[in-house]
């Protein structure tokens, strides 16, 4: 898990829970050693689970992104499964893809 992740664990397992994401997953520069810490954004593909509610004007979503701004202190770039559908933003996605939270492996706590 690249550092800057690993150093945030705890609080981004807190967020994807408290905003229902299914999974979340880490692609791009900051899954490698070109990531630049005082210039680089960091890139998510985000996936919710069927029928979620985003609320007006995917207020959800927009929260979602401004939270891991500042949780990680630099812009952020979310996207949704159907980016993927554009194969060639699949096939560089997929060079550095990591799963960061799945949350099919998160035990619930009645």
């Amino acid at each position: 898990m690249p550092p800057l992740i690993a150093q945030n664990e705890s609080a981004l397992q807190r967020l994807c829970g408290e905003f229902g994401v299914q999974r979340l997953e880490l692609f791009g520069s900051a899954c490698t050693a070109a990531f630049d810490t005082s210039q680089s954004d960091v890139d998510f593909l985000v996936e919710f689970p069927a029928g979620y509610d985003f609320g007006p004007w995917m207020s959800r979503f927009v929260e979602l992104r401004q939270r891991l701004a500042e949780l990680f202190g630099r812009p952020v770039d979310l996207v949704m499964p159907a980016a993927l559908e554009n194969r060639f933003f699949r096939q560089e996605a997929d060079k550095t893809r990591t799963v960061i939270y799945d949350g099919t492996q998160v035990s619930q706590v009645a």
